[in-house]
């Protein structure tokens, strides 16, 4: 393993991914003590409609927004190597995007709220709440300033903005619980460490491609003529992150539908432990992308660094995962509160996810890399349309587990989509059978 740390695009990834593990352990550290806080406080049926605000936001921007960030790492990530054109086109492209998905999925949002709240769980004395919340959609999906920190190879900056929120939000909450505040104050919390922190990385880039003098030339644009397939790769991009919304906000909505605030709540309690032990993957996903589109796939080094990202990730996710299997009933019990308790059956049955995506976090950069920007999307639009076709009746049956059981059997599909199809491209680069 010693001649691992000799490859530079490795010893990069575990640079810039220990940048992101620091900020995330800060982060999750917070967002659990903001969490526990905030369900001791509201209980079980509170907690829940608070989710429910906060996801219905969530999931329009995940439906609407482009991944802005990709484009830039995709046609600007050559910036250190000082070809600065194609950094500063797909700079102005991705901020043009940014603005239209942005404001358009707030105007959205807004007018089919009050059709469709009550569908999500949203009680009609919250409505106005929600569609408060929903006047951050402009920033909530605005990538811009995270692809052009990613592609500048400033990790670190992104790192020190991953934590402002969850502190923020974290010192607001404790504020709101120490004084016995509303459940308005905590959605207040929510929404102004949100719109802070946005606004925060915003600085960070504009800072940034000041120092560096890049801020000349770069022009919002929706007609990328410099950049060939921009379009082509921004809308499988959006495409890719409007399905991959189904997974998140999307989710926990439709377990409000079915099943009501509280078993919104129990799912939330369960996923948010279950992302813990996916954080290595995570992580080591956001520094892959940046350093494999510098790499040559037709050579065996990206596919090797992908197994080496591999290995390191699935070490340190499956520690979590034993601490949180093991643990898990305490675990719930002090954070959250013995109301919670049901949440410790789900929490056991996605505990799977987080080893899928030990295995799968390499695949849709790779992909990407490789052009294929339709890879991801079609193994996610299967595993999507299988969760949603599950889901309904296992909820239904079996309540929260059931909808955890959903949850996984459709990101087995998802995972098995893309593996088979970077099968397929490692077949056809290297000229060889994959491995």
């Amino acid at each position: 393993m010693k001649h691992w740390f000799k490859d530079q695009h490795f010893r990069s990834l575990l640079k810039n991914s220990s940048y992101l593990a620091v900020s995330q352990i800060v982060a999750a550290i917070a967002s659990l003590a903001t969490v526990s806080l905030s369900a001791h406080a509201l209980g079980l049926l509170l907690f829940g409609a608070l989710i429910l605000i906060t996801s219905y936001a969530k999931a329009v921007s995940g439906i609407a927004k482009f991944q802005s960030w990709q484009l830039i790492v995709r046609y600007g990530g050559r910036a250190l190597h000082g070809e600065l054109d194609d950094f500063k086109a797909s700079t102005g492209f991705a901020f043009a995007l940014d603005a239209l998905s942005g404001v358009g999925g707030m105007l959205v949002a807004v007018a089919i709220l009050p059709f469709i709240a009550t569908w999500v769980g949203i009680q009609p004395d919250q409505l106005w709440l929600a569609i408060f919340y929903c006047t951050l959609l402009p920033t909530m999906g605005a990538a811009t300033p995270s692809g052009v920190l990613r592609a500048l190879d400033r990790f670190d900056l992104i790192s020190w903005q991953s934590t402002a929120n969850p502190i923020g939000r974290m010192i607001l909450v404790t504020i709101a619980y120490v004084r016995h505040a509303p459940f308005g104050a905590y959605v207040a919390a929510w929404y102004v460490t949100d719109l802070g922190g946005d606004l925060y990385l915003w600085f960070l880039a504009w800072r940034e491609l000041r120092r560096r003098g890049l801020m000349e030339g770069i022009r919002p644009t929706l007609r990328p003529e410099s950049l060939p397939g921009a379009w082509r790769f921004a809308i499988h991009v959006n495409l890719t992150a409007s399905v991959q919304a189904g997974w998140g906000p999307i989710a926990r909505l439709l377990v409000g539908g079915l099943l009501g605030p509280a078993g919104a709540a129990l799912f939330r309690v369960a996923s948010s432990l279950s992302d813990i032990a996916s954080k290595p993957a995570d992580l080591l996903a956001k520094a892959f992308y940046p350093e494999v589109v510098r790499m040559d796939l037709t050579t065996k080094k990206p596919w090797k660094l992908m197994v080496r990202g591999t290995a390191l990730a699935g070490g340190i996710a499956l520690v979590a995962i034993l601490i949180l299997l093991v643990g898990g009933k305490p675990i719930v019990s002090i954070l959250f509160g013995k109301d919670f308790l049901g949440a410790y059956d789900a929490l056991v049955i996605l505990m799977i996810v987080p080893f899928l995506r030990v295995f799968s976090f390499p695949l849709p950069p790779m992909l990407y890399a490789l052009d294929r920007p339709d890879g991801p999307l079609k193994a996610r639009l299967v595993g999507t349309i299988i969760f949603f076709v599950t889901i309904a009746p296992l909820a239904w049956s079996l309540g929260v587990d059931g909808a955890a059981i959903a949850f996984v059997v459709g990101n087995i599909a998802t995972v098995a989509g893309m593996m088979w199809q970077l099968r397929g491209e490692h077949r056809r680069v290297r000229g060889a059978p994959a491995s």
